[in-house]
C-alpha cells in the first residue's frame, strides 16, 4: 500500500501532531488507498470475514457481498486513527520478538540431545561390559565343523536314550511320540511339532487265527503249537498279532499248494499240472516284494496263502524258525483315503480288506509240517529248502479274524532352520511303536540314534552355526501297518516337499544283526554313502569299505522315492545271507523277544556307527554349497541295467546307444558340477541355485506311472530289484 511514511524520530523527540495535522494526514492516507483500490486487480476485492447485515426494506435473499467501497467523509473508515493516540507507535513498532526466541529454543534443544547422546553413550559402554556378547556370525561349513559335531555321538549316550524310551513299552502310539517330543524339545530342537491323524487300521481279533488239516483233523495255531483253550498270557498276545493286516477275512477249505517263491515262473510251472483256482498256497517271504507276488496270485485265481519263511534264507545266527510274524498288506498310507490325506473334511472309504485272498503267516516249523518233513532233516551240514512232494495232497481249513477301526497316530516333526537355503529340506526319519508289541525294539533303537545326533547337533548351533539348508526330523507312527503316518504326513504337504525336499536320510531298523554293515543308497548318492562310512567307522572291523547297494529300501522312506522321486540313503548292520532268496525278508515283522536288541549290539559300538553314518551323509547334503549328487552314477546304473536284462538283443541296441549318449551327457554335467564344488569363486549364488535345482531334479526323472505293486516308482530302481 502506498502509505505516507511517518518519521520514527518525531516520537523519539517528544513532538506529537495537533489535531489538524493529523486529520490532514488521514485525508491524505485514505486518498492515497482509494487510488489503490481505484487500481486494476481492486475491483473484487472482499472483505474476509465480513458478516453482511440485511438493509432496511430489501427484499432480496442475495446474500453476495458488494465490492467494498472507501469512504470519502473524514470522520469515515480511517477515523480510528485520529482516535488513537498511539497510532504513531503502533504503526513504527520495532521488529517482532519470535526471531530471537525461536533462536533460543533451537539451541535449549541442540543442547539437550548433547546431554542425552553423551549420557547415551555412559550407558552403552558400562552396560556392554556387563552384557553377553552377540552371537558369533555364523562359521563357514568345512569338515573340521562336521567331526566336531559327530564326535559328540558317544555309544552310552545312545544306549541311556535306549533304554528311557523302553521303561514304558506298552505304550500307544500317542503316548511314545509325546515322550520323544519331550525329549528333542530337552536337548534344544525348538519348533518339534506333534502331527496327529486318525487311521483305519486292522487290529487281529479276539482270538487267533488257526490252520486244520482236514485228513488227520489236527488245528494248529500261526507258530506251529496245536490249538488249546488255555494259552499262557505272553504266548496269547504273540499268536494275536501273527496275522496279516488287511486280509480278506473268513473261513476257506480247500487244497495245498506249494508254489515256492510264487515266481513267474514257479506259477507257469504249477499251472501246467494242477487248477489253482481257489486253491490255498504255501507261500515263501523273499525274492521279491510279496505285494507283487500276491497280485500275481490273485489274478492266478488262488483263494488263500500261508505265508513262511524258509530257514535256509535266514542266516545261521538266527533261530526264528518256531516263530510266527505280523504283515502288512497295505501298500502304504491310511486305506480309508487312498491317494490323499486324512484330514478333517476328506472323503473316507471303509475298506475292510486290501486283497480277496486269505494271508497268513505261519512258522517254519508249521510249514515243515504242513510239507511232511522232519524237522532235523540234515544233509551233509547244509541246509535242505522247505518243498512239498509233488504227491503229496493235503486239504486245509483256513479260518482269519480281524477287526477294522480307526485311531490315532501321531508323527514327530522337528526342524533345525537352515541359514542360506531354509526352502530346502533334508528328512533324516526313524519311526517309533505302534499299537502292538511287533516290530520288536528295533523302533527303540533307530529313535536313539535320531535323538542322539540332535542332542550332538544342537551343541553346535548353540555357538552360532547352522547348516545351509533346514534338516527336517521326523518320527513316524503307524510304520507297521503299512508307512502310515510318512505316507499321511507326505500326502498332506506334497506339493511343497515335491518342490523342496533334497534328500532322505532313512533309520528304518538299524541294527537287524552284527556282522555285516549293508549300506543302501540311490544311484546319485553312492558315493557319499561310501565316503560316509569310510570317514566314520568306529569298529573298523565292522565295516570294512562295504559295497554300496542300490537295491529298494524298506520302510518309510518309500513314498519320498515312490511318489516325489528324492533320492534316499540308509545304513544298517545285518546277519546278511549271501543267497538272493534272502531279500526283502524284513517285510515280515517278529515278535518283540525275539529281536535280542542289547543282545547284538551290547557296547552300542554298532548304533554309535549308524549315527556317525547318517549324521554325515545329513551335514554333508545339508551343508555343502553343492548338493552332493553324482549324476553319472545315475547313469552308470541305466547303461548296468539295460546290459544285463537285455543282454545280446538285436532290439535292444537302440536303448543302449540312447543310454551311452546318456553317459557322455552325465560326464559332461559332473565336469560342469565340480567347479563350483572345488573352486569358491565360481559359486556365484545364481549359478550355484541353478545347478542344485537340477541336481535335486535328477531322479524325478525316471519316475514311472503304475509301477507293479511293492515296487518303486524309480526306473532306476526297479532295475535293482
Amino acid at each position: 500500500m502506498a502509505y505516507h511514511k511517518v518519521n520514527a524520530d518525531q516520537r523519539t523527540q517528544g513532538q506529537y501532531l495537533d489535531s489538524d495535522d493529523l486529520q490532514a494526514t488521514a485525508l491524505e492516507l485514505e486518498w492515497d488507498m482509494e487510488k489503490e483500490l481505484e487500481e486494476p486487480g481492486f475491483d473484487h476485492f472482499r472483505l474476509d470475514g465480513a458478516v453482511q447485515h440485511h438493509l432496511g426494506n430489501s427484499q432480496s435473499p442475495d446474500l453476495d457481498l458488494e465490492p467494498i467501497q472507501p469512504s470519502a467523509s473524514p470522520k469515515g473508515r480511517f477515523q480510528r486513527l485520529q482516535e488513537d493516540s498511539e497510532y504513531i507507535s503502533h504503526y513504527s513498532r520495532q521488529s517482532p520478538k519470535s526471531h530471537r526466541c525461536s533462536f533460543f529454543q533451537i539451541l535449549k534443544v541442540f543442547c539437550a540431545a548433547l546431554i542425552l547422546f553423551i549420557f547415551g553413550i555412559v550407558i552403552g559402554y558400562y552396560a556392554g561390559k556387563k552384557c553377553p556378547s552377540p552371537p558369533a556370525s555364523p562359521e563357514p561349513n568345512n569338515p573340521h565343523n562336521y567331526h566336531e559335531i559327530l564326535k559328540e555321538i558317544k555309544a552310552e549316550n545312545i544306549q541311556q536314550i535306549y533304554r528311557d524310551l523302553l521303561q514304558s513299552p506298552r505304550e500307544d502310539d500317542v503316548d511314545a511320540a509325546m515322550k520323544i517330543l519331550l525329549q528333542w524339545t530337552s536337548h534344544g530342537l525348538e519348533d518339534v511339532r506333534l502331527v496327529n491323524y486318525s487311521v483305519l487300521l486292522d487290529l487281529p481279533g479276539s482270538s487267533s487265527n488257526t490252520i486244520t488239516l482236514k485228513n488227520s483233523g489236527e488245528c494248529f495255531y500261526p507258530d506251529g503249537q496245536q490249538c488249546s483253550k488255555v494259552t499262557k498270557t505272553l504266548l496269547s498276545q504273540d499268536l494275536l498279532y501273527s496275522y496279516a493286516a488287511y486280509s480278506a477275512k473268513g473261513t476257506l477249505e480247500a487244497e495245498l499248494v506249494d508254489i515256492q517263491y510264487g515266481t513267474i515262473e514257479d506259477l507257469i510251472r504249477i499251472q501246467t499240472t494242477t487248477n489253482v483256482t481257489k486253491k490255498i498256497a504255501l507261500l515263501k517271504l523273499g525274492q521279491s516284494p510279496l505285494l507283487y507276488k500276491l497280485s500275481l496270485l490273485e489274478d492266478a485265481g488262488f483263494g488263500g496263502v500261508l505265508l513262511y519263511v524258509d530257514p535256509c534264507d535266514l542266516p545261521k545266527t538266527t533261530d526264528l524258525a518256531d516263530k510266527a510274524f505280523m504283515i502288512s498288506l497295505n501298500s502304504g498310507g491310511d486305506p480309508s483315503t487312498p491317494g490323499y490325506a486324512s484330514i478333517d473334511g476328506n472323503y473316507r472309504q471303509h475298506r475292510l480288506n486290501l486283497t480277496t485272498l486269505l494271508v497268513q503267516p505261519i512258522s517254519a516249523a508249521l510249514a515243515k509240517k504242513l510239507a511232511s518233513i522232519p524237522e532235523n532233516r540234515v544233509q551233509k551240514d547244509k541246509c535242505v529248502p522247505v518243498q512239498m512232494s509233488s504227491t503229496d495232497k493235503k486239504i486245509i481249513s483256513l479260518s482269519i479274524q480281524s477287526v477294522t477301526t480307526y485311531k490315532t497316530i501321531s508323527n514327530v516333526i522337528g526342524y533345525l532352520k537352515g541359514s542360506v537355503f531354509p526352502d530346502r529340506y533334508v528328512i533324516i526319519g526313524s519311526h517309533h511303536s505302534s499299537l502292538n508289541t511287533y516290530g520288536g525294539q528295533e523302533w527303540a533303537s533307530s529313535t536313539a540314534i535320531i535323538t542322539a545326533f540332535i542332542q550332538a547337533l544342537m551343541l553346535k548351533v548353540k555357538k552360532g552355526w547352522r547348516t545351509d539348508r533346514t534338516i527336517v526330523f521326523c518320527s513316524w507312527g503307524g510304520t507297521s501297518f503299512g508307512n502310515i503316518g510318512s505316507y499321511e504326513w507326505a500326502e498332506d504337504l506334497k506339493r511343497v516337499l515335491q518342490r523342496n525336499v533334497v534328500a532322505y536320510v532313512s533309520l528304518h531298523n538299524p541294527v537287524r544283526g552284527n556282522s555285516t554293515l549293508h549300506p543302501i543308497a540311490s544311484p546319485s548318492l553312492q558315493q557319499l554313502a561310501a565316503e560316509s562310512q569310510s570317514i566314520n567307522c568306529v569298529e573298523k572291523m565292522k565295516c570294512p569299505g562295504s559295497n554300496v547297494s542300490s537295491v529298494q529300501i524298506q520302510g518309510d522312506s518309500d513314498y519320498f522315492i515312490n511318489h516325489l522321486g528324492v533320492p534316499a540313503v540308509q545304513f544298517s548292520y545285518e546277519d546278511i545271507n549271501t543267497s538272493e532268496n534272502s531279500s526283502f525278508l524284513s517285510e515280515a515283522l517278529f515278535p518283540m523277544h525275539a529281536t535280542r536288541t542289547e543282545e547284538l549290539d551290547p557296547s552300542f559300538k554298532l548304533h554309535e556307527n549308524i549315527a556317525k553314518f547318517s549324521g554325515h551323509a545329513t551335514l554333508q547334503i545339508a551343508s555343502e554349497p553343492v548338493l552332493p549328487f553324482n549324476a553319472l552314477d545315475i547313469a552308470l546304473e541305466v547303461q548296468n541295467s539295460l546290459r544285463v536284462f537285455l543282454g545280446e538283443e538285436v532290439d535292444a541296441s537302440q536303448l543302449l546307444a540312447m543310454a551311452s549318449r546318456l553317459r557322455d551327457t552325465a560326464e559332461l554335467f559332473q565336469s560342469d558340477e565340480m567347479r563350483p564344488a572345488n573352486d569358491p569363486r565360481e559359486r556365484a549364488p545364481i549359478r550355484v541355485r541353478m545347478l542344485n535345482d537340477v541336481l535335486q531334479s535328477l531322479e524325478k526323472s525316471f519316475l514311472v506311472q503304475q509301477a507293479p505293486p511293492g515296487l518303486y516308482s524309480c526306473n532306476i530302481c526297479l532295475s535293482s530289484c
